[in-house]
């Protein structure tokens, strides 16, 4: 019995890292969090890019809202994290921490959620990535499973649908709405912005000036 327990967990171990070095290669074919969109609004618009065809404004527009460190960590921003735990344990509405390469970890190989679970195996694919993906391949596979609308995935599906463009050819001001919406696309839309939105918008667009794309 205990044989093929561990049998088990070799091939589950061995999958896993035949799928990170695979990963590094080529965009994953689906994922649970686009399952769960496929199923919840009956559609999945995903249509993936390479990092050279994503353009320059959509990368800053989402470093600048989601991770104005990214270049610099090496997949844990503590600086972050700390913050986050005073202001969740102050009582306020619940923040998080995570970087850029944890939530590629999170939307690539896990689920959403917030179980101690998820966040440690987050923490392991994230540690993992950074060693073999490298920072580029990181940020295209987040800019291209990322959730940007209801059943809408990826900077170019979401470029597509809210502007009838490439990702490549959004302007400043697109690529930074794009960025607004995060981190909750199912709720926000870039069309029909509240005050909130407006002014997340000019923040974005202004910490976009401070971005450098390494």
């Amino acid at each position: 019995m205990w044989k093929k327990i561990k049998k088990i967990i070799y091939l589950i171990v061995l999958a896993n890292i035949l799928f990170i070095v695979w990963g590094k290669f080529f965009n994953p074919p689906i994922t649970i969090t686009q399952i769960g969109g496929l199923f919840e609004f009956g559609k999945l618009k995903r249509d993936y890019v390479s990092y050279a065809e994503m353009g320059d404004n959509v990368k800053k527009a989402v470093i600048a809202a989601e991770d104005q460190t990214f270049f610099d960590h090496n997949g844990f921003d503590y600086k972050a994290i700390e913050k986050a735990v005073k202001h969740n344990n102050a009582g306020k509405k619940l923040r998080g921490g995570s970087t850029i390469s944890q939530q590629t970890a999170k939307n690539i190989f896990l689920w959403q959620g917030r179980s101690w679970i998820r966040k440690g195996l987050e923490a392991v694919y994230t540690f993992i990535i950074e060693l073999i993906w490298g920072k580029d391949v990181i940020l295209e596979r987040y800019l291209n499973s990322i959730e940007m609308g209801r059943g809408v995935f990826g900077v170019e599906a979401a470029s597509e649908y809210y502007f009838n463009k490439h990702s490549k050819d959004l302007t400043k001001s697109e690529a930074a709405w794009i960025a607004t919406i995060l981190p909750n696309p199912k709720k926000y839309d870039p069309k029909n912005p509240s005050a909130y939105l407006n002014k997340k918008h000019s923040w974005i667009m202004r910490q976009m000036n401070n971005v450098s794309l390494k």
